[in-house]
């Protein structure tokens, strides 16, 4: 726990990423993690994985955008990820974060940019997942959210099991009929906030995908994404919705870039969706330090790979 909080702390200090960014070793580390630099770079693997059968989500890393004229490029560059994706057939969503396309500046310039994106991803008939940040974050997120769904059915958010308030969102989400990622959350928070204990967030999620499953069940249509690399969550999720008799279309396990991908094969073959969410930009440090932080066996990774050189 010490070790997460330190590194989690590490992932808001941009020097260290700066001056990590001037080591090549680093660079090759974390393209494990992110797929390169380029828009060209994630689609790549993103046609790879569809051709091993899973499906793609692509961000464009960056958060806590400073100024407007930032906010609009970062919105069209998710509007041009739209139009690749779909000029070359790929199955593939982008998946943004509010803090990149303005929040920090205002609701309004924000919300104008996540409708850009929204309208395109309706034009090509393409899912757009907003992600979620800090809990600072997440009364504004979730507002959003519930303000665009109507107009854009095909707009998803992400929950955390971590956070406390999370039953309360789930609860609202189900009445919004929503498509939702269920995730730990990789974010520092006070413990009057998150549940400071793993076991805590993991009891948490196991009863959120619960409900989760139980609301789809109920007809209101709700698309639960169960967002994790926990064998014992991933197999939570299956047993419960086949108990619920929620056939495998009707969710999806989502997986990160680098993490796991020993478990996509056997995922594949039970028939589940598999999501891979895949990463680029040049502001990778801080996603880069979440996912140290995320699993201790990525910081043997890299340790090891550090001893190497």
């Amino acid at each position: 726990m010490l070790l997460k909080t330190a590194l989690l702390a590490l992932s808001e200090r941009r020097t260290v990423g700066e001056a990590m960014a001037r080591l090549g070793l680093t660079r090759r580390l974390v393209r494990r993690f992110v797929a390169g630099t380029t828009a060209e770079d994630a689609l790549a693997v993103i046609a790879r994985l569809n051709g091993e059968g899973l499906a793609g989500a692509v961000t464009y890393l960056g958060e806590h955008v400073a100024s407007e004229p930032a906010a609009l490029a970062a919105t069209q560059e998710y509007v041009r990820l739209l139009d690749m994706i779909h000029a070359r057939n790929l199955d593939g969503v982008p998946s943004l974060k509010l803090t990149q396309l303005g929040l920090d500046l205002s609701p309004e310039i924000c919300r104008a940019n996540v409708v850009r994106v929204a309208e395109r991803g309706s034009a090509v008939g393409r899912r757009v997942w907003i992600d979620m940040e800090g809990s600072a974050y997440t009364d504004r997120t979730l507002a959003l959210y519930a303000e665009l769904r109507p107009r854009f059915p095909l707009l998803a958010c992400v929950v955390q099991s971590a956070l406390r308030r999370t039953p309360l969102d789930v609860e609202r989400l189900i009445e919004l009929g929503a498509t939702v990622r269920l995730c730990k959350g990789a974010y520092r928070e006070p413990p009057s906030v998150a549940y400071p204990d793993k076991a805590d967030v993991d009891r948490a999620y196991g009863r959120l995908a619960t409900r989760l499953l139980a609301a789809q069940a109920e007809g209101r249509h709700v698309y639960p994404a169960f967002a994790t690399h926990d064998e014992r969550m991933q197999a939570l999720a299956r047993t419960r919705a086949e108990a619920r008799a929620v056939e495998p279309s009707g969710y999806e396990i989502q997986m990160l870039l680098g993490i796991r991908p020993d478990l996509h094969a056997r995922l594949r073959s039970e028939g589940l969706t598999v999501r891979v969410l895949v990463p680029y930009g040049e502001d990778w440090y801080g996603y880069f330090m979440r996912r140290l932080a995320e699993r201790p066996a990525n910081l043997v990774f890299l340790a090891r790979n550090l001893a190497r050189h």
